[in-house]
């Protein structure tokens, strides 16, 4: 009897000691060649640089070969079911990768595949940012154990993976965002049922002052594009510039998953500055979804 594969569509899939395995995994550099001689199914719905390369370089440095596929290649949903393609793609590869527009494609994947798929990227969450984001942190300070991250902005993808990788790993969690833009229900329904307990503050400069990382991503997302002006309006006041920087202690640290609209959500300033972390935190994007596939495949 052939046992379920192991998925990755959210942080809630993981424990903590898995989560802090792969962590591990991520930062040793001669692990085990999982995928030698083996594929990997690269599905993008939406585009990415930093996914789609360092996904790419991770699959190569563990002896496989990735397989990108553009959106009007498949038309999921469209030329045929989500279900119908990952029972397809099980017969050629060891992995499915999927960076969808709607989380419940993912979800309908998982449930025929029988070889593990991951989510690089959901309307409802973004795991594999969070690992590459947690790493960062670890590498800074050591620990994640009571490190105060302070996410500014959106209540989206991002920040919801986010709150789970921070509290997962002993860290604490704080979002200032407009009262009007909060996380879905749906995600705060999941988060309680999962006992991820964050804090919102509302005033930015009162949520920075004992953050250890300061976060922040775009405004608005792909697919949010007419509503851009009203949101640049509403969260103008939740800017990192150097002013909200400087309210935070000394060693803290800027955080942001990239690509930033520069002059809205951050200054040149801070993303150019001594305090970012931002191309590092790129750079773990490839260590991290590294240590994840050696975690899936491997365990």
């Amino acid at each position: 009897m052939m046992t379920s594969p192991k998925h990755f569509l959210d942080l809630e899939d993981l424990s903590p000691s898995d989560l802090n395995e792969i962590l591990k995994r991520s930062e040793e550099e001669n692990l085990k060649k999982v995928l030698d001689g083996k594929t990997a199914a690269l599905l993008f719905q939406k585009p990415s640089l930093r996914t789609r390369h360092s996904l790419e370089a991770a699959i190569v440095q563990l002896g496989g070969h990735p397989v990108y596929t553009r959106p009007e290649e498949v038309g999921i949903d469209e030329r045929e079911s989500a279900e119908d393609i990952a029972c397809t793609l099980n017969g050629y590869h060891s992995l499915i990768t999927a960076r969808v527009f709607d989380h419940s494609i993912l979800k309908r994947m998982s449930k025929v595949s029988s070889i593990p798929v991951i989510n690089l990227l959901s309307d409802r969450s973004h795991p594999v940012q969070t690992l590459a984001d947690l790493l960062t942190i670890k590498q800074e300070f050591g620990s994640l154990e009571g490190k105060n991250i302070a996410y500014f902005g959106d209540a989206n993808n991002v920040s919801y993976s986010l709150a789970f990788g921070a509290i997962m790993s002993g860290a604490n969690f704080t979002i200032s965002h407009p009262k009007d833009f909060p996380f879905s229900s749906e995600q705060i329904e999941n988060l309680q049922a999962n006992n991820i307990n964050f804090t919102y503050i509302e005033d930015p400069k009162e949520a920075a002052l004992k953050a250890d990382v300061l976060y922040t991503d775009a405004w608005y997302s792909m697919g949010q594009e007419e509503q851009a002006s009203i949101r640049q309006t509403a969260f103008a006041p939740y800017q990192v510039n150097q002013e909200l920087l400087d309210r935070a202690p000394e060693h803290a640290i800027f955080m942001h998953c990239l690509p930033a609209h520069r002059g809205q959500e951050a200054t040149s300033e801070v993303l150019d500055g001594e305090q970012s972390r931002i191309f590092r935190q790129a750079q773990n994007r490839m260590h991290s979804i590294r240590g994840l596939i050696s975690f899936l495949l491997d365990n």
